[in-house]
């Protein structure tokens, strides 16, 4: 399907869960978030039902998010379910990579293509401090396992942040050297986080750099941009000179076209239907899917609805949800 500006529509992110288990401090509060009841959240079924619609309608790649998906009991079974779905092709996974090491191999089994490790730090002590909770040591078990069972290729996602990770960004590209990995650095975007992170931290308002900045303040690295012959996702690509791998740059704020390459509908845990990650917008489907009624128009409604460009310039955010209760 192609929404009112001519764009694809074939990518639904479903976020699973608002819970994580993690408490980075520019994503959630250190309090967590207030667990929603149960009967709010769609069941397995349901997430299953909106999926077989949307493929029927031109979605063929699944995203599973959150919070944080694989504290989601079951989550194994979820990623089954939608395999069998006829027309969607490619199943992949955010996560922080915390509880990885555990489901890496059942997650290929069921039917995984692959995933993508949010990851902000290569140091031990600012990732605890950062993460609040976390410990790098579990996350890198999760790295290996999803390579061994064939989870690839791999994607780790850096938010950079002035201040506080921006001076690894070199790091963090020399990962590519040996690894097969798609290294991948995301503008902080402004959405229910601009309140303090700590007295250890800088004003959240200080922490944004662009990428035009990271690119001219590290053009000692060589960074060669990478022709693609179609924009697979919104991250421009470039190569480090001999690396295996490559490195990304998703720029919602510095990228004039960054909206123009948008494919995607975000399915929130209470099942509400985004066309925008940036907007307010929503649909509710849960209540129609429970009541019997055919979703298949407001799937379409929410396509036709989806803005063609983002307000973040202009500040406008989000006001009703934070990052983890859209899935990001």
């Amino acid at each position: 399907m192609k929404d009112s500006i001519g764009r694809t529509i074939n990518y639904l992110r479903i976020s699973v869960t608002d819970l994580c288990n993690l408490r980075c401090v520019y994503c959630m509060p250190a309090e967590g978030v207030k667990p929603r009841e149960h009967s709010e959240m769609m069941r397995f079924e349901e997430i299953v039902q909106v999926v077989r619609v949307a493929a029927e309608n031109g979605i063929s790649k699944i995203r599973l998010t959150g919070g944080e998906p694989l504290v989601r009991k079951g989550i194994v079974d979820l990623v089954r379910m939608i395999r069998q779905v006829s027309g969607i092709n490619e199943i992949t996974l955010t996560t922080n990579g915390f509880l990885l090491g555990k489901y890496a191999e059942a997650l290929k089994d069921a039917g995984l293509t692959r995933v993508n490790v949010s990851l902000d730090t290569l140091k031990p002590d600012l990732f605890k401090k950062i993460t609040r909770y976390g410990d790098l040591a579990t996350v890198w078990q999760g790295i290996e396992a999803a390579e061994k069972h064939g989870l690839v290729p791999l994607k780790l996602n850096m938010v950079m942040v002035a201040g506080i990770n921006d001076n690894e960004i070199p790091d963090f590209m020399n990962l590519t050297m040996q690894n097969a990995w798609h290294v991948r650095f995301i503008e902080l975007m402004p959405i229910q986080n601009q309140v303090s992170w700590g007295e250890d931290f800088p004003d959240p308002s200080d922490c944004y750099i662009s990428t035009g900045t990271v690119l001219e303040r590290f053009q000692h690295m060589n960074l060669k941009p990478i022709y693609q012959v179609e924009q697979l996702g919104p991250a421009k690509l470039y190569q480090l000179p001999g690396a295996r791998g490559y490195v990304g740059f998703i720029s919602p704020l510095d990228d004039d076209h960054f909206c123009s390459r948008c494919n995607r509908l975000r399915l929130t845990a209470d099942g509400n239907l985004r066309p925008c990650l940036m907007s307010d917008f929503e649909v509710p489907l849960l209540a129609a899917i429970r009541s019997g009624e055919d979703i298949s128009s407001l799937i379409k409604k929410v396509i036709e609805q989806k803005p063609a460009h983002h307000e973040l310039i202009l500040n406008h955010t989000p006001a009703n949800r934070n990052m983890m209760q859209i899935g990001g």
